[in-house]
């Protein structure tokens, strides 16, 4: 499978890994000389510090990188919005500007809240909603855990996916153990014999590495991102 020009990144659940999963792509295809640009629809917590996309700046370097609404509380969107009385915009709201900014950069790196279909606006939407929106131009990458459970999780949201006729780039391990444990392998060997692409691993802590380190690093973890 050809890279698309819209790479959506979703988890099996919160905390998997998903900023660092985007940042380590965002590295890994500035090293291939692509122009890259990330978007994020909505940011909780803000009011603790929270900012994937500063993160993402922080590890990658000059990238364009914007977040459609920020919320204060670490709640999901909708609950988050209604405590700080903000009205989140509609799905094809972050859709139009996705394709703008799919328009001047090579592709548009788009991290979504929690898992698959966490509601990011009052009529429902979600993540899988806005890979519909956005046509054959997307694809999903979903990161995951090596721990216990990962097996059903990742199915499950495999699942909601295929069910929806979405377009699955392939899967990532967010966070690789520096000593894994039997559990670890084995899942690890199953997820990477599932019919969809296993893109690589990132190892435990990746996030506390300088950014050259970091950028450095980025392109061993995803050895197995298409070109």
């Amino acid at each position: 499978m050809n890279l698309p020009d819209i790479i959506l990144v979703t988890g099996t659940d919160t905390g998997v890994g998903k900023t660092v999963t985007t940042a380590a792509l965002t590295a890994a295809l500035q090293g291939r000389g692509r122009s890259v640009a990330v978007y994020k629809p909505c940011q909780s917590g803000a009011a603790a510090g929270d900012s994937d996309t500063a993160e993402i700046i922080r590890l990658t370097g000059a990238v364009t990188a914007e977040t459609g609404v920020v919320l204060q509380e670490p709640l999901a969107p909708v609950a988050a919005a209604a405590l700080d009385g903000k009205a989140l915009p509609p799905l094809s709201v972050h859709a139009d500007r996705i394709r703008e900014l799919a328009a001047s950069h090579d592709h548009v790196l788009v991290e979504g809240a929690g898992g698959l279909l966490v509601e990011l606006d009052s009529a429902g939407g979600t993540l899988a909603d806005l890979g519909a929106l956005l046509g054959p131009a997307a694809a999903f990458v979903l990161v995951a855990h090596p721990a216990l459970g990962t097996l059903n999780h990742t199915a499950l949201t495999l699942e909601a996916l295929a069910h929806r006729g979405q377009r699955v780039l392939g899967v990532v391990l967010g966070s690789w153990p520096v000593d894994p444990e039997a559990v670890h392998h084995s899942n690890r060997q199953v997820l990477g014999s599932l019919r969809v692409p296993f893109l690589g691993a990132l190892t435990e802590q990746a996030a506390e590495l300088s950014p050259a380190a970091f950028r450095t690093g980025a392109t061993a973890w995803l050895n197995g991102l298409p070109a």
